[in-house]
């Protein structure tokens, strides 16, 4: 009996060496992959697709680049994910990840012609390999699984879901679809004057600031959030942006519509953006992480939060939270938009009619984010897929009997912004 109890002792100490040796040997190949990845200056991905297609590099360092990325796939077909650490699994899956879809950039890049006249006008779809680029910037912008025929059912989707919950606020408020509609354009639901905007937004900051440390981990490290008027007209097409430390809302000389002050804080502020962004610097990251960001996640993570108000303490009217509703609903259009636009060829006519199909009298909103798709393809992906994968965590999350979010929420923030595939298929969230 003490033979085997030595014996079983002995397996254990080799096994566990084993173990060591290999950990050190992927601790190693970590380390190798940010300096050689770094070396390369591989130029960081820009929202205008034109912008990257001007920074491709000559055909030695495109193959230089390949052999880098080849090089490690192979390396990683040898380690053992059960020797592996929980950070250092997570690497593992992120240089597979960026493996194989800069291994996709780099094919097309390879039979690229620097001579092809580039129009933003136009948009991708218009480029030789036009479709397999928007492919790639959908797989790059969203994640590594999506395919675009996929992405358009389900803006459609998405579209019918948002119709349906707009559709039960307007029955809940007695009035009949066309006397709803009239009343929307009430001049009560309307600032004029851009002081008070900014004082409905601190109100609203002060509202949703009593819940969140109930519903969110890490409040307590979170830095205060500004909030000002935007001047920066290159981006008046969206109600709102963030940017160190500051939320900054559009008024450009036009009524405000109280129904985005809500939906538009949280999404921006706290618990969204503001927040999210500062958790990466509470939370533990390794140096691979820190090469790459995720828009699907950091865009995904400010749609998703935007569902919760009722939780934050806002949403107090069926019209708050309807204006909620408004804005996701031009983001499922936008979806499906994006795909007709991008990958299927749709021209500027079929593309405002598929807009004015689902969205009356705001045809100038629905040509400004026709132009914006063009420059950007994919990019308005981002927020409703990101969101409906963190959703749909949440749904299984519920659940189970000892549910509470603060726990949930911090599974997903744990590592901050990942790719989508690897939050839903290897962080648990239960």
């Amino acid at each position: 009996m003490e033979q085997l109890k030595f014996k079983v002792l002995v397996l254990f100490l080799i096994a566990f060496q084993v173990i060591i040796s290999q950990n050190k040997g992927f601790d190693n190949m970590r380390k190798s992959f940010v300096e050689g990845y770094t070396t390369l200056q591989i130029p960081y991905l820009q929202i205008d697709y034109i912008q990257n297609l001007q920074t491709i590099k000559d055909v030695n360092q495109v193959n230089k680049q390949e052999r880098f990325f080849q090089e490690f796939k192979n390396k990683l077909t040898i380690v053992d994910l059960n020797t592996l650490s929980e950070y250092q699994k997570l690497d593992f899956y992120i240089m597979t990840y960026e493996i194989e879809i800069n291994l996709e950039r780099l094919l097309l890049e390879k039979y690229w012609d620097r001579t092809t006249v580039l129009d933003n006008a136009k948009g991708v779809f218009t480029i030789p390999n036009g479709k397999k680029w928007y492919t790639y910037l959908l797989k790059r912008w969203v994640n590594d699984k999506v395919t675009p025929d996929e992405i358009f059912q389900f803006g459609l989707e998405e579209i019918e879901k948002v119709k349906a919950e707009m559709k039960t606020l307007q029955e809940q408020s007695g009035l009949s679809e066309k006397a709803f509609a009239a009343h929307l354009n009430d001049t009560s639901f309307f600032f004029h004057n851009v002081k008070d905007v900014k004082k409905a937004y601190e109100k609203v900051k002060l509202e949703v600031a009593k819940k969140t440390s109930e519903i969110f981990p890490y409040i307590k490290a979170i830095p205060n959030v500004n909030i000002t008027r935007g001047t920066n007209e290159a981006l008046v097409h969206a109600p709102a942006y963030y940017n160190n430390g500051t939320f900054y809302f559009n008024y450009f000389d036009k009524p405000y519509n109280k129904r985005q002050l809500d939906w538009i804080y949280i999404h921006e502020g706290i618990p969204g953006h503001h927040y999210q962004i500062m958790v990466n610097n509470v939370i533990k990251r390794t140096q691979i992480q820190q090469l790459f960001w995720y828009l699907g996640f950091v865009e995904g993570w400010g749609a998703y939060v935007e569902y919760l108000g009722k939780d934050l303490g806002v949403y107090r009217t069926i019209y708050d939270e309807y204006g909620k509703w408004e804005w996701d609903l031009i983001r499922s259009v936008r979806v499906a938009l994006d795909v007709g636009i991008n990958y299927y060829g749709w021209t500027d006519d079929k593309a405002i009619s598929f807009w004015k199909k689902y969205i009356a009298n705001q045809d100038d909103i629905g040509l400004r984010e026709i132009a914006r798709m063009k420059r950007w393809p994919a990019q308005v992906v981002t927020y409703k897929y990101g969101a409906n994968a963190i959703l749909k965590l949440l749904e299984e999350a519920k659940k189970h009997p000892n549910f509470e979010y603060h726990a949930f929420h911090k599974k997903i923030l744990m590592h901050g912004d990942i790719p989508i595939t690897i939050l839903v298929n290897h962080i648990s969230v239960q």
